[in-house]
């Protein structure tokens, strides 16, 4: 990976030789070098210059290199040290590495191994500090910047969007990709428009049957309310209205256009207020053409038209999301949050995401998962959705698919022995049973 800035080291030597030499080798190599005769010095130069590294000799006049070492580790976001001594022995290298250096170097140094390994302890620093950042940004996020996660124009052009047509009551339609979240842009211009308070009624069209329909939605008289009436004041959200049949279109199109439904067997049609909001991942054009979707409808449905990006679009925004995911995931599943490191960073820039957001969240979770058992990685966590022919409908779909083959391989690996399998998987042996109840799974058949 390419940095936008050369990297910076702050070298402490009281040798004043050893000091230049260190310096000439590291400018020749394009770093931002500077230098102290003492290691207090260091800690007062530390802020100033926010070096990547710090290269530090071991036995010096007042504060050792080791008592660096143990200042730095009560800083938080302190740079890595590296220390060089001519007096080194092995109990000093392996204690200081126990105690948080980097790495440790004798002199006299082979030049190219030292920038190897200052190069290493820069660039981990440097990607330790941009997660944190992105964790910070994460926290600090709140309202639509956290359901629309996203810092790329596109992205914030659609945050505008949403937040100008929230205040109002005209249609809108959604279009966009599966996976893209047209739903979470729907629920967000329900929750910021005056009819908060009220309730969101999702449905979806492809669903829905023109046999009973009516008694559903506009309920049965003296016996239901019917959905659409419990839902007024609030949100209609038609998901997937290019799959509606058609003898349900037009129920909709007479309720949309007059504001009234006639429940079943009753001989007075009821008053029904409801703001309505569409989402397709279908070209609604040609839709209209093909004759599936009603040009009439389709007109009540468009007043406004928000275009939802696919993930492949705003690249950028890739490492946020994931960082917010594997946060998120890692909270639910009372685990940590793994980091994304230079290869999961290349694993996700390199796939095409056909499954957009969804897809990406799904990944997230089997991450955050595998890592409870200290393995896996992302670009291992991606292939695993493309084992799948389909990528799951729903997150709790997702996660028992995943569990189904983590909790199978387990089991098969130890030759049925369940409570190696559940150690192996980080869980209980009750909780694996439970598992194995819950998941539909037959151990004799894995086996």
């Amino acid at each position: 990976m390419t940095n936008i800035q050369p990297y910076s080291i702050l070298v402490v030597d009281d040798d004043k030789a050893m000091r230049q030499s260190l310096i000439e080798l590291l400018n020749a190599a394009g770093w931002a070098a500077e230098a102290v005769p003492r290691a207090e010095a260091a800690l007062d130069r530390l802020e100033a210059f926010g070096p990547d590294v710090i290269l530090s000799d071991v036995r010096m006049p007042g504060m050792s290199g080791m008592d660096l070492l143990n200042h730095l580790r009560k800083r938080p976001h302190a740079p890595p040290l590296v220390l060089i001594s001519a007096h080194g022995d092995i109990p000093m290298a392996v204690q200081a590495m126990q105690d948080g250096a980097y790495s440790f170097v004798e002199k006299p140094y082979e030049p190219r191994r030292l920038l190897t390994i200052l190069t290493h302890a820069a660039d981990q620093s440097r990607m330790r500090l941009s997660n944190e950042r992105l964790k910070q940004r994460l926290f600090q996020l709140s309202g639509l910047d956290r359901v629309m996660l996203g810092e790329t124009a596109v992205l914030v052009d659609l945050r505008h969007q949403i937040l100008d047509l929230a205040a109002m009551d005209a249609a809108v339609l959604i279009e966009g990709e599966t996976g893209t979240g047209k739903e979470v842009a729907a629920r967000a211009l329900h929750d910021l428009s005056p009819r908060a308070d009220r309730p969101f009624l999702a449905l979806n069209c492809a669903a829905l049957s023109a046999d009973s329909f009516e008694a559903e939605m506009f309920g049965v008289e003296r016996q239901s309310e019917g959905r659409l009436l419990a839902a007024s004041g609030g949100t209609l959200f038609l998901d997937e209205v290019g799959m509606c049949p058609l003898p349900v279109q037009a129920k909709l199109l007479r309720v949309i256009e007059d504001g009234q439904v006639l429940p079943v067997g009753a001989s007075r049609p009821v008053s029904v207020d409801l703001r309505v909001v569409s989402a397709t991942n279908v070209d609604v054009d040609a839709a209209v053409n093909d004759g599936g979707l009603r040009q009439d409808l389709l007109f009540r449905l468009n007043t406004f038209v928000l275009s939802l990006p696919p993930l492949r679009q705003r690249r950028d925004d890739l490492t946020l999301l994931a960082s917010h995911f594997l946060a998120d995931y890692a909270r639910i599943h009372e685990g940590s949050v793994p980091e994304i490191d230079h290869d999961d960073l290349a694993a996700l820039m390199a796939h095409d995401w056909p499954g957009n957001v969804r897809e990406l969240r799904n990944a997230c979770e089997r991450r955050v998962l595998a890592a409870r058992r200290s393995t896996g990685s992302m670009a291992e966590a991606i292939r695993a959705d493309q084992k799948l022919d389909d990528v799951p409908d729903t997150l709790r779909e997702a996660v028992a698919s995943f569990e189904r083959e983590v909790i199978s391989k387990a089991i098969k690996a130890h030759e049925g022995r369940m409570d190696a399998a559940a150690k192996a998987l980080g869980i209980g042996r009750r909780t694996l049973n439970e598992k194995i109840v819950k998941l539909g799974l037959d151990k004799d058949a894995i086996l």
